[in-house]
């Protein structure tokens, strides 16, 4: 099997991949339908509501940080992963039963995105940190990129199927179709092998086990920067959700199935630059920053699209920008997280990336309302670049890159590190020293 796949051969993680790819497929499809309930039946294309909706669905990620990081590092990940797949099939089923009985109101709507979003909260890090469970040491780069691959892939994959089912069944079957999903992951639960199974060291009880995935966050600089980076990405760059529909629906006047053909588009990116993500030996920041200027640049484009299918081509750009960088990142911070603090570290990462949305998508979705779909994605835009240049500071500052005037030289302007050769060498040793930690239990 192929270098970019080769976790696929062992036959726990390939059975657990399966399942875990159709339900969160699901859970995005019910977001985005949820989306589009509100914005066409329950309000007047009214993009604050969805931005309220979308604030529901991960708000609790940030709010619930220090008890959902317990529970992934402290108890048996398999159960729980079962126990929240059932709850947010139940919760799915429930809003598809009222809105095809036609009783559902936006109240109903903001109450079940909340409930939602607990169970997702909670179920996030463990779902992250499982994967480590299911494959040998040797496997687990490769397994952490595909799972990352298929927790952001259907991110974006999910609100294409939702576009094209909105259209042609309505909300209320998507809902009922997402209920059905959890049926897989809860089948790909029940037949993995335990004996083949890799079990992790459980933290310790107490208050101060829920503090140290902090302490640990705090003395590495490098996941800093990239938790700063998906908390400016997920709080104002990543709200598609809005983006699409605002754009379909008011800038461009179409319906629901212009905007599943949109989805589809943006999806069709987001798959190869997660096939692209996989291939790569390891995550490297510097992949990270190229693909937030590649985002930057789509968005910007996107944001002055004459028509619909120029804006079409752009999403996908803006796809393929999108899952590089998702997927670069969540492979970084769990491949060079110590197995043991790899639960507490994940909720901490998703409760920035995903919590970060109740800050930026109300706003995002209210600027959309006051001055028009573009301007929010040029915010996107914005914050994508903002997030490249941090990442640009504090390259130079670890690196000690210093700008030279050398005008003798055909290209004057220079990059120099003010660093000396033994300098390099001990930061090159610090790197090995951060990788053999990664592999304590």
């Amino acid at each position: 099997m192929s270098a970019m796949f080769s976790s696929l051969a062992v036959r726990n993680y390939r059975v657990w991949f399966a399942g875990a790819l159709v339900s969160n497929t699901g859970l995005w499809m019910q977001r985005i339908a949820q989306d589009w309930l509100v914005l066409t039946e329950l309000t007047a294309n009214d993009a604050t509501a969805v931005g309220i909706t979308t604030a529901l669905n991960f708000g609790p990620q940030l709010l619930l940080l220090p008890i959902t990081g317990y529970i992934a590092d402290r108890f048996d990940r398999r159960l729980v992963l079962t126990l929240t797949q059932i709850a947010m099939g139940l919760l799915a089923l429930g809003l598809g039963i009222l809105t095809l009985t036609g009783v559902v109101e936006l109240w109903m709507v903001y109450c079940f995105a909340g409930g939602l979003g607990i169970v997702s909260a909670i179920d996030a890090p463990v779902r992250q940190a499982f994967v480590s469970e299911l494959v040998p040491p040797a496997n687990l780069g490769n397994a952490v990129a595909l799972n990352a691959t298929a927790f952001n892939g259907a991110r974006l994959v999910g609100p294409a199927i939702a576009g094209l089912l909105v259209a042609a069944v309505g909300s209320g079957w998507v809902f009922v179709i997402n209920a059905g999903t959890y049926v897989a992951v809860l089948g790909a639960l029940a037949l993995l092998r335990a004996a083949e199974m890799t079990r992790s060291a459980k933290a310790g009880s107490g208050a101060g086990a829920l503090g140290d995935g902090v302490r640990y966050v705090r003395k590495r600089p490098d996941i800093i920067l990239v938790m700063t980076i998906v908390f400016l990405m997920g709080s104002f760059g990543l709200n598609f959700s809005i983006y699409v529909a605002t754009m379909a629906r008011i800038e461009f006047g179409q319906g629901a199935e212009v905007f599943g053909v949109l989805s589809s588009l943006l999806a069709i990116g987001s798959l190869t630059g997660s096939l692209l993500a996989a291939r790569r030996e390891r995550p490297r920041l510097r992949t990270i920053v190229l693909a937030l200027l590649g985002f930057a640049l789509a968005m910007t484009a996107g944001a002055f699209a004459p028509d619909v299918w120029v804006f079409g081509a752009v999403l996908t750009l803006a796809g393929m920008a999108t899952l590089t960088i998702l997927t670069t990142a969540n492979a970084y911070v769990q491949t060079t997280t110590r197995p043991a603090m790899r639960g507490r570290v994940m909720a901490l990462y998703l409760a920035i990336f995903l919590g970060g949305t109740p800050v930026g998508a109300p706003v995002v979705g209210w600027i959309a309302s006051a001055f028009g779909p573009r301007a929010a994605i040029l915010v996107g835009a914005a914050a994508a670049l903002l997030a490249a240049l941090i990442a640009f500071a504090f390259y130079v500052r670890t690196r000690d890159l210093k700008l030279r005037w050398e005008p003798e030289r055909r290209w004057p302007l220079r990059v120099r590190s003010g660093k000396t050769a033994r300098d390099r060498q001990l930061a090159t040793t610090e790197i090995a020293i951060v990788e053999a930690e990664s592999q304590r239990p």
